[in-house]
């Protein structure tokens, strides 16, 4: 068995991962942190985790503590600047990490400090850190030490716009609407994820830039020069984030103008399906379908839905794109680049559909 460690395992995302590697056939959970219950059996602060069987991969009476054993692998589930110390840690002792916070996601130390308000505490590992998304980079994160696992909004947007990209058909000015249910905003209260703020209630937030933006742009980018294509001058991007009153799920709904050239090839649907259906042929949590997805046909999972489409008289390709913002967004995709780097099939653990209704 593979010994896994989860750093600050009371967060959302460490609860999931939990959950899913409870049922894993080849990690073991030996070790969990978290500093606001040091000391605490793991059953004391989950209590559902008493449903666990003697053969699970999670011991439900395991205490909490300070500092992660050394395992094989380790899980980072901390806030940003927070997380890159304690993976920096992990490495130096020879640890491979999936960290879930934004620290290593974006290679440019410079556009990190930009976004995030302060120097980053590792800089020098950004070169070696892989972005962990499976659908591009699987080669490279079953060769790397530290695998960035994306944010849950550009998951989403990433997904839905790559093969359009990587086919160099649309401008590179594009606006993403995203909307996330309330856990997204994380465990700690907030007075705008209070029941009676956020039920019944929709509202835009993040107007003056969000954290995810510069990653979306960057891996856009990125797929676009991998396909041959390169984007010259840059990316245009408009993003806006909502929350919406729903526990999980996020959908993203993706605009951009068609090429007057691609218009011409791809303004049937059967056309543009078929280009985004060759892209995903292979992928196993990439599903391209004939009708817009709803949050619901992944929760709980790995899964995520695409819906292309041309705005014929705008001459605009849409696309929607749904998926798990705790899953596919979260921590489903941090186990999906464990088993990759530890050279197990991608699918090991996560071949649930998703819970509906």
């Amino acid at each position: 068995m593979i010994s896994v460690s989860i750093v600050n395992v009371t967060s959302y995302t460490g609860l999931e991962l939990l959950r899913l590697l409870a049922c894993h056939p080849q990690f073991e959970v030996v070790s969990v942190t978290a500093r606001s219950a040091v000391g605490q059996r793991l059953c004391d602060v989950f209590p559902q985790l008493r449903a666990l069987t003697a053969s699970s991969s999670v011991h439900p009476e395991m205490v909490i503590t300070e500092k992660p054993a050394r395992t094989d692998l380790a899980f980072v589930c901390l806030p940003h600047a927070a997380a890159a110390e304690a993976v920096l840690e992990l490495v130096q002792q020879g640890t491979k990490v999936v960290d879930l916070s934004a620290d290593f996601r974006l290679h440019d130390v410079a556009v990190y400090e930009q976004w995030y308000k302060h120097v980053h505490p590792a800089p020098q590992m950004l070169e070696t850190a892989v972005f962990g998304l499976c659908e591009r980079y699987r080669e490279q994160i079953a060769q790397a030490s530290i695998v960035a696992n994306p944010g849950c909004y550009a998951t989403t947007a990433i997904l839905a716009l790559l093969p359009a990209f990587a086919a160099g058909i649309v401008e590179p000015d594009v606006v993403v609407d995203g909307k996330s249910g309330i856990s997204g905003a994380g465990r700690s209260p907030k007075q705008n994820t209070h029941y009676s703020e956020a039920n019944e209630d929709i509202s835009a937030y993040g107007l003056d830039g969000h954290r995810h933006q510069p990653e979306i742009v960057q891996e856009l980018i990125a797929g676009a020069e991998a396909g041959g294509h390169p984007l010259a001058n840059g990316l245009r991007l408009t993003f806006i984030p909502h929350l919406v009153p729903m526990t999980r799920g996020i959908l993203a709904t993706c605009y951009a103008s068609l090429k007057p050239e691609a218009f011409e090839r791809y303004a049937s649907k059967e056309a543009l399906r078929e280009l985004y259906t060759e892209y995903y042929a292979d992928e196993p949590f990439v599903h391209v379908v004939d009708t817009p997805p709803h949050t619901k046909w992944s929760y709980g999972s790995n899964h995520c839905f695409i819906y292309p489409v041309v705005d014929k008289q705008a001459q605009r390709l849409i696309v929607v794109s749904c998926l798990d913002n705790l899953m596919k967004g979260a921590s489903s995709q941090a186990v999906q680049n464990a088993n990759r780097l530890f050279g197990l099939s991608e699918t090991t653990g996560l071949a649930g559909i998703g819970v509906y209704p």
